[in-house]
């Protein structure tokens, strides 16, 4: 299930709360340590070097029982006690060339700068270009508040235990934290803290979508109409159609503009393609719109945008919006309790909210609340680095499964036809959130195994992939 995004105290707390049922911190450290050693086992091959470096604290430890579940590995273990004494040695070890260093030298607890020293001894480790893997938290960073005590470790990947400190989650820590992973059980009592910000886990969708029933038929599915393409911009609306159809609807239409017809119905086969007409007739079956990707030719027509406007205000039936269409919808509530949803990515919203995008940046969890108040409590999809899912009020689900390599144009209209692919199917409708929450992580979750594969997987793979992932993929 998600966990709750926490701060330091609460940790402390979680632990005291531990102790005092009995179980010893060695038991504790025992499995976070298991869980260090699995993940660096999976980061490296057989016999590759790993390098860990163990503080004097917790963290430390858990460092050091990571190099007893090593197996198959070069393993060096160092110390560091005292950063001035130990920098030579640990000169000689980076010169070695490690696959992967293991960070334990400080925890959660640091609250101070570091001084020059250990500055100095960060600063190596960093410039050795080797991937970290962080314990916790990347040595000298905040968990709080996300800032640099003077300098961090630069991780390729954070392990952090438990649950996510909020500190980690901030923009200004996404550099030193590198990719965010979770061990939630480690052996500590039930987490007792609840919180407003929560972290997806793929185990949140393990017996979902549900299972069809054995007699259903492609009407049972729903009815997906994309109004999407235009002149310059139809392998967009391409893209969505394909994210959608990945998600199996019963049925999807497609309506480019005139101008984009022919290419974008000469790459489609199971979507039924026709031209845009000056008045919008959906198909009586229809269940569900999306609108927006590829609709950035210039002069587009009037009654287009009219027709959207008016599809958000009243029509009984989901509509997802993405790309240019955002820049459309009207603010204020609608007249409607269906679903509806934006995708923007941090320049839409900041576009939206007549912002700039480090505003939006800066804090992504208020961002969206106020996208969602202005949009008639609208369902948001804060896309981006750990996108967020969530509306003007509830809880807030931050995604767990992506990497860099999404960043490539189209990428979000893969993405927009996915969700509106599965909004549009009418057992799915009942639970919005999980269902935009599953499309969200299945869709990264998808990158993830494509760069596991191949380095050069392009959009075309990624709709492949969406078919192929399980939804207790561990990442």
């Amino acid at each position: 299930m998600s966990l709750p995004v926490i701060d330091i105290a609460q940790m402390r707390v979680w632990e005291r709360m531990t102790w005092e049922s009995g179980k010893t911190e060695a038991e504790v450290i025992q499995r976070a340590g298991q869980a260090v050693g699995v993940r660096a086992q999976q980061l490296t091959e057989p016999g590759e070097r790993v390098l860990i470096l163990a503080g004097k604290g917790h963290n430390g430890d858990d460092a050091r029982q990571a190099g007893r579940h090593l197996t198959g590995r070069d393993v060096k273990l160092m110390s560091v006690t005292d950063p001035q004494a130990d920098l030579a040695t640990l000169s000689s070890l980076l010169a070695l060339r490690p696959a992967l260093i293991i960070d334990g030298l400080f925890g959660i607890g640091l609250s101070r700068p570091l001084d020059d020293h250990w500055s100095r001894l960060i600063e190596q480790i960093n410039q050795s270009k080797s991937p970290i893997l962080a314990v916790d938290v990347p040595s000298g960073l905040n968990g709080d508040n996300g800032q640099v005590q003077g300098t961090a470790i630069q991780a390729t990947v954070t392990l952090t235990l438990a649950a996510p400190k909020k500190g980690l989650l901030l923009p200004s820590a996404w550099p030193y934290v590198g990719r965010l992973e979770v061990v939630p059980d480690i052996g500590l009592v039930p987490c007792p803290h609840q919180g407003e910000v929560n972290w997806t886990m793929p185990d949140d969708f393990r017996d979902y979508p549900p299972r069809r029933p054995v007699a259903s038929h492609k009407g049972s599915f729903g009815h997906l109409l994309i109004i999407a393409g235009s002149l310059g911009y139809h392998g967009a609306s391409v893209l969505a159609a394909r994210g959608a159809l990945s998600a199996r609807p019963g049925l999807v239409s497609l309506r480019p503009q005139p101008e984009a017809y022919l290419p974008v119905a000469a790459q489609l086969q199971s979507a039924m393609v026709a031209p845009w007409k000056d008045q919008l007739e959906p198909p009586e079956s229809t269940s569900g719109f999306l609108i927006g990707p590829g609709l950035a030719a210039p002069g587009l027509p009037a009654k287009l945008k009219t027709s959207v406007r008016q599809l958000w205000k009243s029509s009984p039936l989901p509509v997802v919006v993405d790309a240019s269409a955002l820049d459309w919808l009207p603010s204020g509530n609608i007249s409607t309790k269906a679903i509806r949803l934006i995708t923007p990515h941090p320049g839409e919203a900041a576009r939206m909210l007549k912002s700039t995008v480090a505003q939006v940046q800066s804090d992504r969890p208020a961002a969206l609340r106020e996208l969602s108040r202005r949009f008639g409590d609208c369902w948001v999809v804060l896309k981006g680095h750990q996108s967020v899912v969530g509306r003007a009020t509830g809880d807030l689900f931050v995604n767990s499964s992506g990497n860099p390599y999404l960043a490539q144009g189209g990428s979000g209209d893969v993405l927009s036809g996915y969700l509106a692919g599965l909004l549009a199917q009418p057992p799915l409708q009942e639970d919005p959130v999980l269902t935009i929450r599953f499309g969200v992580w299945r869709h990264g979750a998808a990158a993830d195994v494509l760069q596991a594969a191949r380095a050069n997987w392009i959009l075309e793979h990624l709709v492949e992939a969406l078919g192929r992932i399980k939804n207790t993929l561990a990442l």
